[in-house]
């Protein structure tokens, strides 16, 4: 039997997690293990300069105390979570992870960590907080076409669902990022000791949902894969950087 890692970023009690949770035990042996607390926008952030502790919930679900995504996956897979797990599913989130939400995406990072881990892995968001039901179920058809069909491509399934009942979904599109203009507000406020509290501001509005994006498909009603890869390397920059290099001066070896 499929044996499933099972984390997210907006805490180890969430709807998105137990609703998945819960459908893929039906199908699936699965363990849980997920922050205690919500920690949405922690991108890949390890926790490095203390311990961490686990606790078992009543249920069996484990949740790291002050973990983030990445911790909980890391140490799921290197320590906790025995015989290894074959594959790392994170989600359901809170609302989309579409576009540039990708860089912070603590629903996202876990996955990325799955992956970092040799495991394949997928992230799963739903563009709402209402049908996690259909994106359970999605989630499930999904898991059904990789263990049918292994996928050798060794990138990151980044899912979004929209928000809308299962029935009502008009398929699967795959898609690249969309990508949203620069956010910009920060909130300001000096507290009763005239300390300054600051609060960060909503995502940037929606710039490119042309068609092929995921933005775009989600809009429609389609579930939108998007094939995400660790490796940054901008390949196609490498000539203009060294020729920068070679018109200031510098030896390029």
């Amino acid at each position: 039997m499929l044996k499933i890692l099972l984390s997210n970023d907006d805490g180890v009690t969430a709807p998105g997690i137990q609703t998945l949770a819960a459908a893929l035990r039906q199908h699936y042996d699965v363990q849980v293990i997920a922050p205690d607390r919500n920690r949405s926008g922690a991108s890949n952030a390890l926790t490095l300069d203390k311990p961490l502790k686990i606790q078992t919930l009543s249920n069996g679900d484990l949740s790291v105390q002050e973990g983030t995504p990445t911790d909980c996956v890391y140490i799921g897979v290197n320590k906790v979570v025995r015989p290894r797990p074959d594959i790392v599913v994170s989600g359901i989130n809170c609302g989309p992870n579409l576009g540039d939400d990708v860089i912070y995406s603590g629903t996202v990072a876990a996955a990325t960590e799955g992956r970092h881990l040799g495991l394949p892995s997928i992230a799963v968001s739903l563009d709402g907080d209402v049908h996690y039901e259909a994106a359970a179920k999605v989630t499930c058809d999904i898991l059904a076409l990789l263990q049918k069909n292994p996928l050798r491509a060794g990138n990151i399934l980044n899912i979004n669902v929209p928000d809308i009942p299962y029935e009502e979904i008009k398929g699967i599109k795959v898609t690249r990022c969309g990508s949203r203009h620069a956010a910009s507000e920060v909130y300001n406020l000096e507290d009763p000791k005239g300390n300054m509290l600051y609060w960060l501001g909503p995502v940037g509005e929606i710039r490119d949902a042309g068609p092929g994006t995921d933005f775009e498909a989600v809009q429609n009603g389609y579930v939108s894969i998007t094939p995400l890869q660790v490796d940054l390397t901008a390949y196609k920059a490498h000539s203009l950087v060294e020729d920068w290099l070679e018109q200031a001066g510098v030896k390029v070896k």
